[in-house]
């Protein structure tokens, strides 16, 4: 099965041109709480969950929204995942600049753009997307201090990512300083990015495919997003993924594409019947889908 973005490129050919270079830009084990003792605490607990279980507890390790009046966990799931990536890129003769903890910024994300966007894009970080207000039975639980994010009528206003320091905006609808971003990157602000040069932007991330149906228009949300940045493939996920699993599924499908020379679209494919015999439980793999 091939995912396409829009019914019109059956029809119309493909004529993005791509500069391609050997650059790579990853996010990853990034800090959403910039206090150092919180960090600790969400670390220590995730590990003694690890060594109770013998595995990442899905209830913590999940990369997805938290209830209200909590915060956007540590995954540390995401900093194995791109260090073990950059190990990858670095053998097969990529460029890779790595932003993690306090120094995965908004800023750093939006300032990917201005100097030729790198071939890859890949950020392991929560994802959000929350449905039209308007589609929901909860105007009764409406609340004022529901974010921006939740009740906003745009839908690209309603998907995005996490970066460094997003709990405080999530928390106080402000930044940390008047003169920072906060920490909270919109669909909205990626679309008006230029990704030209990217070949392929990975969504380690939970609901990073979902968005609004706008009649013949398509799904408006992260997808819509980066393509109108213009990158040309996208990796994403239609539901909640937990961090282990998610971490393995991402390094897999490199291995295939850098070490075995597969196309990106095979190697997306060979990883999934990997994943389908490690992992019996589709859940822990299937929700990551391929759209170009």
């Amino acid at each position: 099965m091939v995912r396409l973005a829009s019914t019109r490129s059956l029809v119309v050919p493909d004529l993005t041109k791509i500069n391609l270079t050997n650059d790579a830009v990853l996010f990853g084990g990034i800090r959403y709480e910039l206090d150092t003792t919180t960090l600790l605490q969400d670390t220590a607990v995730h590990d003694l969950l690890a060594a109770r279980s013998g595995e990442l507890s899905f209830t913590y390790a999940d990369r997805s929204v938290p209830q209200r009046g909590e915060n956007w966990n540590y995954l540390p799931g995401t900093e194995k995942e791109v260090a073990g990536i950059r190990l990858l890129l670095d053998k097969s003769e990529f460029s890779a600049h790595v932003y993690s903890g306090e120094n995965a910024t908004e800023e750093s994300f939006k300032a990917i753009g201005k100097g030729g966007s790198p071939r890859i894009l890949h950020l392991a970080t929560h994802g959000f997307f929350f449905p039209d207000p308007k589609n929901r039975n909860e105007g009764r639980g409406m609340r004022g201090d529901e974010p921006v994010f939740k009740i906003s009528d745009h839908p690209m206003i309603r998907s995005g990512l996490i970066l460094a320091g997003g709990n405080h905006a999530w928390q106080t609808g402000k930044p940390l300083k008047p003169s920072m971003d906060d920490g909270i990157l919109t669909a909205y602000e990626i679309s008006q990015m230029n990704l030209s040069n990217t070949e392929i932007v990975v969504l380690s991330a939970c609901e990073t495919g979902l968005g609004d149906i706008q009649g013949n228009e398509g799904v408006y949300g992260l997808q819509r997003a980066f393509k109108i940045a213009g990158a040309k493939y996208l990796v994403m996920s239609l539901w909640q993924v937990p961090d282990q699993e998610t971490s393995v599924f991402m390094t897999t499908f490199y291995k295939h594409w850098l070490e075995g020379k597969m196309t990106i679209p095979d190697a997306f494919r060979t990883t999934q019947q990997e994943m389908r015999e490690w992992f019996i439980n589709p859940y822990q793999w299937a929700g990551f889908v391929l759209v170009e």
